[in-house]
C-alpha cells in the first residue's frame, strides 16, 4: 500500500498502502524528525495490522492523518515526512465514502508529487511506489485521475532503484496481476520473497509476506 475497498461503492484507492517502506535509520538523538516518522509508522502498523476493520479503525487512522498532517506542515523539507503523510492520506481514502475519498486521494498524490519531486529513492522509493498505487487503484477519467500507463511507469521505476524494497516489489506484483500479466507477477512476487526479512518490523514485513503468498495461490490458479 494491499487492502482493497470495502464496499464497492468506494474508491479503490485502497492505497492502504499500504505503504510500509522503509523506516528513517537515524536514532532520536540524532534526529529529532526521525524519530517523529518513526513514531508515526508505528501507530500506522499497528491501526494496519491489529485493528478490525470497520468505525475503530477508520476513526484511529483519521486522528493518526491529522497527526501526519501536523508533521509534513511543520516539516516540509523533509522528505520522509511527506511520504509517510501521504501514505496515510492514501490509506484514509479507502476507508471513506467516495466524495470524501477522492478528495483525500487527491491531497495524497499531490503530498507524494512534492516528495518524488524532493527525492524519487527515499525510503526504498517510497514517493513512486505510493504514486504507482494511487494511479492503479484510483479510477480513470472522468471519475478521477487513474492511469495504468503512468501506474507502470512508476512501479517499474521503484523496483529499478529499490531492488530490496519489500513494498515497491509487492505493489508492482500486484499491478501486474490486476492486468493479467501472470507470469510477470509472479516473478515479481517471488522476487518479493526472496528479500531479506526486515528484522526491525515484523509486524509489516509478516502480514506483508502473508498476502504475497495468497496472491501466488491466485496466479497459481491461473497459470
Amino acid at each position: 500500500m494491499g487492502i482493497p475497498a470495502r464496499s464497492g461503492t468506494r474508491l479503490a484507492a485502497g492505497v492502504a498502502l499500504l505503504l510500509a517502506l522503509g523506516a528513517p535509520h537515524a536514532s532520536a538523538t540524532d534526529d529529532p524528525v526521525a524519530t517523529e516518522v518513526k513514531q508515526i509508522q508505528i501507530k500506522w502498523e499497528t491501526i494496519k495490522f491489529t485493528v478490525p476493520e470497520g468505525d475503530q479503525q477508520t476513526d484511529q487512522m483519521a486522528a493518526l492523518g491529522a497527526e501526519a498532517d501536523a508533521m509534513a506542515a511543520q516539516h516540509p523539507d523533509r522528505v520522509e515526512a511527506l511520504i509517510w503523510d501521504g501514505v496515510i492520506t492514501s490509506e484514509r481514502a479507502s476507508m471513506v465514502n467516495p466524495i470524501s475519498a477522492l478528495s483525500l486521494a487527491n491531497r495524497a498524490r499531490d503530498t507524494l508529487e512534492k516528495a518524488y519531486k524532493m527525492s524519487p529513492t527515499a525510503l526504498d522509493a517510497g514517493a513512486p511506489t505510493s504514486l504507482g498505487v494511487l494511479y492503479y487503484r484510483v479510477p480513470g477519467f472522468p471519475v478521477a485521475f487513474g492511469d495504468k500507463a503512468k501506474a507502470r511507469k512508476l512501479l517499474e521505476e521503484a523496483t529499478a532503484t529499490a531492488p530490496q524494497g519489500l513494498d515497491a516489489w509487492y505493489f508492482y506484483g500486484d499491478f501486474l496481476l490486476a492486468q493479467g500479466e501472470y507470469k510477470k507477477a509472479k516473478a515479481a512476487f517471488d522476487h518479493a520473497l526472496a528479500i531479506p526479512v526486515h528484522p526491525d518490523r515484523p509486524l509489516w514485513d509478516k502480514n506483508r509476506r502473508l498476502v504475497i503468498h495468497e496472491k501466488l495461490d491466485q496466479i497459481q490458479a491461473k497459470l
